[in-house]
């Protein structure tokens, strides 16, 4: 495959831990990918933007969102981005979820935080940021219905810190009036900021750590970048 650069796009936020999180992420994949240029962008709160990284990467850079659902964001505010940009032949890849790989995430911090995979006294929240776009919280949802067959949990319930319903905080207390023994919050964020402050105050038994740098996450990244490395034939052949 050709080794085009490799340009990750966070959302960004004004908590610079979030900046430092990001760039632990990028440092698993670039040992991933030995030789392969990977830089980082933001789309707010941060620099460089995304038009000046794609120009300080060069021509036919493969765009990583590091988001984990589709909206605004993937749909619009990063192709409008891609084509302010000076840089040439820049493609962009999918969002990071809905994975598989992600509940492989979600499990390695969920046992960091002493909770057993698939414990049947424990009631999960997957709790994600929140979108007003429809297609963000379905992801999110087909996510949470993915792992409540994978593994015999009390139940997978969802929950947003913005935007849609029910918040984190109502998921949990729903949970504990119907008696559920345990209830951990799994934090289907990245990288630190508002929304993962959030989860902290829930009243949950149990809140995991962030996605970040996990081994999965870093993997994800690579998929996407293959898969649109993967596709470019094809799409250069319809051009013609």
């Amino acid at each position: 495959m050709s080794q085009r650069p490799l340009v990750a796009v966070a959302h960004g936020s004004r908590d610079a831990a979030g900046a430092a999180a990001a760039e632990d992420l990028l440092d698993r994949v670039r040992r991933l990918r030995a030789g392969l240029d990977v830089s980082l962008a933001f789309l707010d709160h941060g620099g460089p933007d995304l038009p000046a990284a794609l120009t300080e990467a060069g021509p036919g850079a493969v765009v990583v969102p590091l988001l984990l659902t589709p909206g605004f964001h993937s749909r619009v505010d990063i192709p409008e981005q891609i084509a302010r940009s000076d840089a040439a032949g820049a493609a962009q890849a999918a969002v990071l979820g809905p994975h598989p790989r992600l509940i492989t995430a979600l499990e390695r911090r969920l046992t960091e935080a002493g909770v057993t995979p698939g414990d049947p006294g424990t009631a999960v929240v997957l709790a994600a940021a929140g979108s007003a776009d429809p297609s963000a919280v379905e992801s999110v949802h087909a996510l949470a219905a993915q792992w409540a067959v994978r593994r015999p949990w009390l139940t997978v319930e969802t929950a947003f810190a913005s935007a849609a319903a029910p918040t984190v905080d109502q998921a949990v207390a729903r949970l504990r009036e119907r008696g559920a023994p345990r209830v951990a919050v799994a934090a289907y964020l990245l990288f630190p900021g508002l929304f993962a402050d959030r989860l902290a105050r829930s009243g949950a038994d149990v809140v995991t750590g962030l996605l970040g740098a996990t081994p999965e996450a870093a993997e994800i990244v690579l998929q996407r970048y293959d898969d649109v490395l993967a596709a470019l034939p094809v799409l250069e052949s319809a051009r013609r």
